[in-house]
């Protein structure tokens, strides 16, 4: 079990996607949740459904805007765990959750420990972030 802080509350399970690079919602994926940017190392990888674990966002405000649209259309990661804090990508959760009233948690939290192929499960309140698989 890993105990993190909350970016944004939410539930989700998932299995993990492990990103060597930082990434950009917007340019960065596609709206069917793949990864485009060429020069991604794991370009071609489908986020959808997936816990998310990535050092930060990269990149530009539209971000927001592009993960909002994802989480309203189903394609978002179920979870996103960061290992530092980040303003947009907990911005583009709030924004679905304000419109939509979905909920894609985000965390910032130590995740080396999470297995490759477990299903992580994380439940994120207003204080704290549990992570468990």
């Amino acid at each position: 079990m890993i105990v993190g802080r909350t970016l944004h509350p939410g539930t989700a399970t998932g299995e993990p996607i492990r990103l060597t690079a930082p990434l950009s919602f917007w340019g960065g994926t596609d709206s069917q949740g793949r990864i485009v940017d060429a020069h991604h190392p794991q370009c071609g990888a489908i986020l959808t459904g997936r816990v998310l674990l990535m050092e930060s966002g990269r990149g530009s405000s539209s971000a927001s805007s592009v993960l909002a649209e994802q989480i309203r259309a189903n394609t978002a990661p179920a979870a996103i765990i960061l290992s530092r804090p980040d303003s947009i990508i907990p911005l583009g959760a709030l924004i679905a959750a304000e419109l939509y009233d979905l909920h894609l948690p985000v965390a910032v939290a130590s995740y080396d420990e999470i297995p490759d192929g477990a299903q992580v499960h994380i439940a994120a309140d207003a204080m704290q972030a549990t992570i468990t698989w």
